[in-house]
């Protein structure tokens, strides 16, 4: 090991899944102690099996094929772990008490047969000799230390009667209770709204900051790097391309790859409304690895005759940090590198005047779900997720519907396109070449019609596509079930929608598994085109994507509004999302809407709490600590507090917010739905500087 400060050096690391076809290809890195490493890349660059490698826990039939992965121990001596058997006793002992790893999805880490903290304990003695009560009374103190609220009870709880922040905490504890050396966070908050987002950040920095661990955090969102991330490692391909300190890397990015995918990031520091620039492209299979650099193929400075055909080495650029390009070796002077901009060309998005009457009109809507007990499953109570909800959608508009998980923002929108049926209250369909239409008590033919005209696109499109269907009969099965068309008919429509949205027509004879999550999701959309509909409700459509295929994305749903003029009900909790695809922004608390009103307005001039607070808590804005907002406790039930349902979590909330429940007010192009507004100045991180990419 070269550096007394590197916990974990790996060096020509490969990890093959078959015979000849590498993941990772050559890839040499460093971990520092206590410090946080970042290692960003889109998905199929090998950033999950690199992590898993220094674990010796990579899936079957994936093995360490080469090169070697150094951990220094807690006694000094160094152990080569791609040299160590995955079952020796040897890792076992490290696994967990050395080195340690938190997953994106807490469900399908944590046992849902056994107890959180009989989990935690199991981990403990796992490693040390502690008795059951010590064991108990150390699973408390971890479940204290990450912030779990009544820990005591909690230790009680199974996973499924926690909230995914709090199941993310458990997590945390197990990872943490044995005070490994290393933490391996892997995408821990992506699948987290912006507020336990930012909350589980500061937990790690926390805890980090106490105990001295080193951690390496795996992640696709430059805003979270630039929040956590003392160094920076970008990966490609198996590779990695460029390596330096946070600040030089985000801010004086070398590497072409790294431009890219900060110049696809939604920004909130300009035109909203410019288009976002995409990668072209997407990362190519292992076993299809381009010559040269691999990245030459959706480059814009790769040269012909150079990137495509010669290997590329890292190269020091200056300022300790390094990238793996051409364009700064020899042949330097074959680049036109100071002609290439820096920031993607803003550009006016295509107006669009809503005007007329409203497409879909929502009054007062409410939906509550029964709790069932007993054998008898008698209703015991109910769960409110919408609670008097109204507002309306022009033609041809996009209302983003943002706020935390449990909002009932899903609701919503699964209760507009009909698979859930309002308790009460009124929506109404009007669109200009049918009859208005009164969605609550529409049956029959009228529910047939109105399920080609209000399509729905879920956020993870493999549960949503049948994997035993072609993509031609996920496509063309509402064609089929509507009638009037002929296979022929139907074949040539399919291969519309499949241009339409960027894929080739040869995929209509595939199955849903050999595509990506960004070409799974292309098709998801193509199926809902498929019937012409006139609303089409996006579901945290572009959520668990990488950022430059949700730019894709993005960049194509804004195309294809300008070309078809299709409206949309866009449902996120990423505010970057929200803002770059909206004309309007509802914000919804608690079943209800608490601010409502057009883009720029809400992001710049918030007048709700609750929004300040989401603005606060997006990832990577350089807000000091005393500038941040973050929101203790939970969203309550709908329905269940007296006065403002946000009072209980506001940091200005006074005696009357508990009793008086504030209704929307204001213009119509901006309302609010709080006591104090005129009396606050609220803050927002909005037009503040963000990540810029400079030469």
């Amino acid at each position: 090991m070269q550096n007394s400060d590197t916990l974990v050096s790996i060096r020509d690391l490969r990890i093959s899944f078959a015979p000849g076809v590498e993941v990772v290809n050559g890839l040499d890195l460093d971990i520092p102690a206590g410090k946080t490493l970042c290692l960003v890349g889109e998905s199929g660059c090998g950033k999950s099996v690199t992590a898993k490698s220094i674990l010796q826990v990579i899936d079957h039939p994936g093995r360490t094929s080469g090169g070697s992965i150094a951990l220094k121990r807690a006694d000094g001596s160094v152990l080569d772990i791609a040299a160590t058997a995955p079952a020796s006793r040897t890792m076992r002992a490290v696994r967990g008490a050395e080195v340690a790893m938190i997953h994106q999805e807490p469900m399908s880490f944590l046992s849902p047969l056994y107890t959180i903290g009989n989990q935690i304990s199991e981990a403990l003695r796992l490693h040390r000799r502690v008795s059951k009560a010590q064991a108990k009374a150390a699973a408390i103190a971890m479940l204290e230390e990450v912030g779990m609220p009544e820990p005591a009870r909690r230790f009680d709880s199974y996973t499924f009667e926690l909230s995914g922040g709090q199941r993310q905490r458990a997590m945390i504890a197990m990872a943490l209770v044995n005070r490994p050396r290393l933490l391996i966070a892997d995408e821990p908050t992506t699948a987290l709204d912006v507020t336990t987002q930012a909350i589980i950040l500061d937990l790690l920095k926390r805890l980090q900051r106490e105990s001295g661990m080193a951690v390496l955090f795996i992640t696709h969102d430059l805003g979270v790097v630039e929040e956590i991330a003392d160094e920076v490692a970008v990966m490609y391909l198996g590779r990695i391309v460029e390596r330096g300190s946070v600040r030089e890397v985000l801010e004086h990015p070398k590497h072409p790859y790294t431009r890219g995918l900060l110049a696809s990031m939604p920004r909130l520091d300009g035109d909203f409304k410019a288009p976002l620039k995409a990668i072209p492209g997407m990362v190519p299979p292992p076993a299809q690895r381009p010559k040269g650099c691999p990245f030459h193929p959706r480059c814009e400075w790769a040269v012909p005759g150079l990137c495509d055909t010669a290997p590329v080495a890292d190269i020091a650029v200056g300022g300790g940090q390094v990238a793996a390009c051409h364009a700064y070796g020899a042949e330097a002077a074959r680049f036109g590198r100071q002609s290439v901009p820096a920031q993607p060309v803003a550009a006016s998005r295509i107006a669009r005047e809503a005007q007329g009457k409203p497409l879909i009109s929502v009054r007062e809507v409410k939906k509550a779900f029964p709790i069932r007990a007993g054998f008898l499953q008698r209703k015991v109570g109910e769960v409110r997720a919408v609670d008097g909800l109204s507002f309306d959608i022009r033609p041809g508009e996009t209302l983003g519907l943002v706020g935390e998980s449990g909002c009932g923002k899903s609701t919503l929108g699964q209760t507009i396109v009909g698979l859930h049926r309002a308790d009460a209250g009124s929506i109404r369909f009007s669109p200009a070449d049918g009859p208005e239409t009164e969605l609550t008590t529409a049956r029959g033919a009228t529910a047939r019609r109105l399920r080609t005209d209000i399509r729905m696109v879920f956020q993870d499109p493999t549960a949503s596509l049948n994997p035993r269907l072609r993509v031609r009969d996920i496509i063309g099965e509402v064609l089929q079930v509507n009638g009037g068309k002929s296979a022929g008919e139907i074949d040539a429509k399919v291969h519309c929608l499949l241009e339409r949205v960027g894929l080739s027509t040869d995929y209509a004879r595939r199955y849903p598994h050999a595509f990506s999550g960004g070409q799974r999701q292309r098709i998801a959309i193509a199926r809902a085109l498929a019937s012409d509909p006139k609303l089409v409700i996006a579901d945290e459509a572009v959520s668990a994507l990488d950022v430059s295929v949700q730019t894709q994305i993005i960049n194509m749903m804004r195309e294809l509004q300008a070309e078809i003029g299709l409206t949309y009900l866009f449902v996120s909790h990423d505010l970057g999302v929200i803002a770059n695809i909206s004309d309007r922004v509802a914000v919804m608390y608690a079943g209800r809407i608490v601010e409502i009103g057009a883009t720029e307005a809400i992001f710049r001039n918030p007048r709700h709490p609750y929004t300040e607070a989401l603005l606060a808590a997006i990832p990577g804005r350089g807000l000091k600590r005393g500038e941040r907002v973050r929101l203790p406790g939970h969203v309550p039930g709908a329905g269940k507090l007296r006065g403002c349902s946000f009072a209980g979590r506001c940091p200005y909330a006074r005696p009357s917010c508990h009793e008086a429940e504030p209704q929307l007010v204001g213009t119509a192009d901006h309302r609010h739905a709080c006591l104090r507004a005129d009396e606050l100045s609220l803050t927002t991180n909005v037009g503040k500087p963000e990540l810029a990419l400079t030469s």
